[in-house]
């Protein structure tokens, strides 16, 4: 059974850092790309960044200058370092793969940034 948890969410103020994780398991992690996504209220889910089962990342432009994408394949985690976040930032947080032709998705961590 694949399931994927995310934590490390909270409440940071505007020009901090956090950083989320996401733990996997029922997967050959190592094999898999994992994608972050978020969803602020009231608006559609939208992709953060990727990165590849070799290690090769892509943030999207949002947040490309302050976001970093990682992943640990002795831990099956993946990370999202969050730096210099702003209130745009908050949101939940999802982390996602795809495994046998289906996607996955956490249940997400709230991240709220204040001003």
């Amino acid at each position: 059974q694949v399931q994927l948890v995310e934590s490390g969410g909270g409440l940071v103020q505007a020009g901090g850092s956090l950083r989320l994780s996401c733990a996997a398991s029922g997967i050959s992690f190592y094999l898999n790309p994992m994608g972050w996504y978020r969803q602020a209220p009231g608006k559609q889910r939208v992709w953060v960044a990727k990165i590849t089962s070799g290690g090769s990342t892509n943030l999207a432009d949002s947040v490309k200058d302050r976001f970093t994408i990682s992943r640990d394949n002795t831990k099956n985690t993946v990370y999202l370092q969050m730096s210099n976040v702003k209130p745009d930032d908050t949101a939940v947080y999802y982390c996602s793969t795809v495994w046998g032709g289906r996607d996955f998705w956490g249940r997400g961590t709230q991240v709220t940034v204040s001003s």
